[in-house]
């Protein structure tokens, strides 16, 4: 065949053999590749231009970036101490500078970012009295007393619930300010068997946990100290107690005065409590003295200062760290004796 007529047939058939052989090498996959050799497809289903590996799943940030965008992160590791100062003769001692004192944790001198020489953190008050049958000779007069402390306590923002225990626990009126309301759930206690005041205390205590964190929680136990019924035991009570950051003050009306006739147990373990909390402990000598020992813990509570620090270094999470406070001058100091941290 003449060189000529070669060139004008065959020539075209191979320049389109070649041209598909083209197509089909750019369009192909590899499939017996690994998939992070072969190029990503675009949007549009082309090859892409780089060889990617494959990456951890995408967050929920990284895959919706507008929610980081809406989100706050707060530093919530400040920690409040409520203390009260007292003179020599057992009087708060009010109006004492910010440098008069000293705050410690784990040994560590912190410093004091917060100072309130008379805080107006309104309170929540758990008030808790025993119903049991040993305790049960004087309760009307300790009603009474109780009834007239609601009234003289309770102030704009403040707020109250009434438990009652013996064998168990009862709340006769949540947390209100509804003075009238309160002073008849105290009138209406009845008397029960049994003392439970460890799971009086953590019933206390989880309760004021729930309550806002801008707020004083506070227990005020009465009760003739002879626990005799409690389901909790004491570490649990008092580790929840400390974990609340509640305050207890406990008024311990004993019908027995000397010792050897009686269960002191109970009124160690409360000793022991509530010197953790950073509450007092009251021993009147007869149901007559309460109207002045409430008396006592209104003006504690009207004078209590309020230290606020940034721990440094901070503890691990999830543990008990000490805090200490001393204040120039002879006084006494009552305060918590630790915190938990936060997770």
């Amino acid at each position: 065949m003449p060189t000529a007529l070669f060139d004008r047939h065959f020539l075209p058939f191979l320049a389109l053999c070649g041209f598909l052989l083209a197509i089909n090498g750019l369009t192909q996959e590899k499939h017996d590749r690994p998939p992070w050799t072969q190029k990503p497809k675009t949007d549009s289903g082309a090859a892409g231009t780089e060889t990617t590996r494959p990456s951890s799943p995408a967050t929920e940030e990284e895959q919706n970036p507008g929610t980081q965008r809406g989100r706050i992160r707060v530093n919530v590791n400040l920690v409040n101490v409520l203390v009260n100062v007292l003179d020599e003769k057992n009087r708060p001692a009010p109006d004492l500078p910010r440098e008069s004192f000293q705050l410690l944790e784990e040994g560590i001198p912190q410093k004091i970012e917060i100072f309130e020489s008379e805080t107006t953190q309104p309170l929540d008050i758990a008030l808790m009295i025993d119903a049991s049958l040993s305790a049960h000779k004087e309760i009307a007069f300790e009603q009474e007393a109780a009834a007239h402390f609601i009234r003289q306590v309770l102030r704009s923002g403040d707020r109250m619930a009434v438990f009652a225990f013996d064998e168990s626990v009862t709340e006769h009126a949540a947390f209100s300010d509804n003075v009238p309301a309160l002073q008849d759930a105290v009138r209406r206690i009845p008397s029960g068997a049994g003392t439970s005041i460890y799971d009086a205390i953590l019933l206390g205590a989880h309760s004021l946990a729930r309550r806002g964190e801008d707020r004083r929680r506070v227990i005020i136990l009465i009760t003739d100290g002879g626990e005799t019924t409690s389901h909790s035991d004491f570490e649990a009570t008092r580790r929840e107690a400390v974990r609340s950051e509640s305050l207890l003050y406990t008024i311990l009306v004993r019908p027995i005065k000397n010792e050897s006739g009686r269960n002191t147990a109970g009124e160690h373990a409360l000793e022991t409590i509530t010197d953790s909390t950073g509450g007092a402990m009251f021993f009147p000598d007869s149901p007559q003295d309460l109207p002045s020992i409430f008396d006592r813990i209104d003006r504690e509570l009207r004078t209590q200062y309020r230290l606020g620090y940034y721990p440094n270094p901070r503890g691990p999470a999830n543990t008990f760290r000490s805090i200490e406070i001393k204040v120039h001058g002879t006084y006494q100091v009552r305060h918590r004796k630790s915190y938990l941290t936060g997770p």
